[in-house]
């Protein structure tokens, strides 16, 4: 299944500076390299928004152009309000572009890669399927041969 990953695996993978690559990078990277992944203009704007310096900017812009969007269309936006709807009156809260990631990976028969906890609580309501991390030989360790937990 293709995957539509949110902005902040994104964010986690373009901006961060840490040495150890977590298993959400690990994931994406794996994702990307099997042709899985995609992208909506909304993601691409968060990405790209708040940065200081334009040579960040551009790198980042660079870095995500190889994944065109996914186009909108106005069914997309009306599900995203039904979403949304659906999840006010159950108590649960969500901005527009996460109803709006929800509408698109359902119409468009995607699974939402996200370290997002509101996510499990719309998958409550809604029916959107969520990616998990697979994991990874180098993050798998044992103790006395039985896998830790």
């Amino acid at each position: 299944m293709r995957v539509l990953a949110d902005t902040r695996v994104w964010s986690e993978a373009l901006r961060r500076r840490s040495k150890v690559e977590s298993d959400v990078v690990r994931e994406l990277r794996s994702l990307i390299l099997e042709h899985r992944v995609d992208i909506i203009g909304p993601i691409r704007q968060e990405i790209l928004s708040g940065l200081r310096e334009d040579a960040q900017f551009e790198k980042l812009e660079k870095h995500i152009a190889a994944f065109p969007d996914i186009p909108l269309e106005a069914a997309d936006h009306i599900m995203a309000a039904q979403f949304f709807n659906t999840c006010r009156t159950k108590g649960v809260q969500g901005s527009n572009t996460d109803f709006l990631i929800c509408a698109v990976a359902v119409r468009r028969q995607r699974s939402i890669f996200t370290t997002d906890g509101d996510f499990p609580l719309f998958a409550k309501y809604l029916p959107i399927v969520l990616h998990e991390t697979r994991q990874f030989e180098q993050n798998k360790s044992s103790v006395r041969g039985k896998p830790r937990r």
